[in-house]
């Protein structure tokens, strides 16, 4: 019965984090384009921060919970996942195409804070310094996409659904209050939801005999992920390859930056039992999918059935060295 207890609490935790996380993006984008701003500039920083909400809330109650190690593998588990999974069972639906700013500009950062990310725990640890620096690097980025988005001014974008352009065109104090409604609902949402599936994902660790880390590689990382596996599937059926990429690269991004510098800046994230060769995974599969975008601007079927053979490749180790540590295999 505790096992189904704790299953309970972390289903109800994926649940509370996913209404929470849509309610916060439609809320916070329509008072965001009532208030001037494009809905490019609206899906370039309220959806992208949006969709790493779940993920934010999952690794500050971790860490205030004391258990760092697990904060960081719910980041690093969603980064392989967003980009072997999901990327790669979106272009098996259909192959997907590269757009250029990708590969000149979105890639290349990705890149450089997954490296940055890995060296800053070479001891271990995620100081606050360097959380603070991973905090005012995604206020830069945020800054410079403002900026080019405002250079060039496009004043219209596929990321954000038509249900929510069509309500931020609705004038009046009623549907301001309900927008502001949703974000403060969706903002508490995703704190009670967060703690659950922290608390779950911590008595089924024990009750399992594995370490909470790879409950958060594993469990954590493949639910927080969930939403962007059903936007990017759906987006390539209607083969809008921008919206895959951009979701997949976007939360990668803010996974490393805002959820790790904002989680580190509130108290030092310590790697715990997450182990360097995970590290260097989410490294591996970032710099292997670069030549696959950057060769004919285009991930095809089979590069995207490498992907996802990549990730089960990953899950099946995870599990097979967790029995092999528990004494299962001899």
């Amino acid at each position: 019965m505790e096992l189904f207890a704790n299953l309970g609490w972390i289903i109800l935790g994926l649940v509370l984090l996913y209404y929470g996380a849509e309610w916060l993006v439609q809320g916070a984008s329509t008072l965001a384009i009532r208030c001037g701003l494009s809905p490019l500039v609206v899906g370039l920083t309220v959806v992208a921060f949006g969709t790493s909400a779940p993920e934010l809330a999952v690794s500050v109650d971790a860490n205030l919970d004391g258990n760092g190690g697990m904060a960081l593998g719910n980041v690093v588990g969603s980064n392989i996942c967003n980009i072997a999974l999901v990327l790669g069972a979106a272009a098996i639906v259909f192959p997907i195409a590269i757009n250029r700013q990708i590969i000149r500009r979105e890639m290349p950062i990705l890149l450089g804070i997954s490296v940055l990310f890995v060296w800053f725990l070479r001891d271990g640890e995620m100081s606050q310094i360097e959380g603070g620096v991973l905090t005012g690097m995604v206020i830069l980025y945020v800054g410079a996409s403002l900026w080019q988005a405002k250079r060039e001014k496009v004043v219209d974008s596929d990321d954000l659904p038509e249900e929510v352009l069509e309500l931020a065109k609705k004038g009046g104090l009623k549907r301001i209050a309900m927008d502001v409604g949703l974000v403060v609902v969706g903002i508490a949402l995703l704190v009670v939801g967060a703690n659950r599936m922290v608390f779950g994902g911590e008595q089924l660790a024990l009750a399992w005999g594995v370490s909470p880390e790879v409950i958060a590689l594993t469990l954590f990382a493949f639910g927080t992920s969930l939403p962007e596996l059903a936007t990017s599937v759906v987006a390539a059926m209607k083969k809008q390859g921008d919206i895959v990429v951009g979701n997949v690269v976007g939360s990668c991004i803010f996974n490393l930056l805002a959820v790790v510098g904002m989680t580190a800046s509130i108290a030092p994230l310590g790697q715990g039992a997450l182990g360097n060769s995970d590290l260097f995974i989410m490294l591996g599969i970032t710099f292997l999918v670069m030549p696959m975008m950057w060769h004919r601007r285009n991930v095809s079927r089979w590069e995207g059935a490498l992907l996802l053979v990549a990730y089960l490749s990953y899950f099946g180790w995870l599990v097979v060295k967790e029995i092999a540590k528990s004494g299962g295999i001899s």
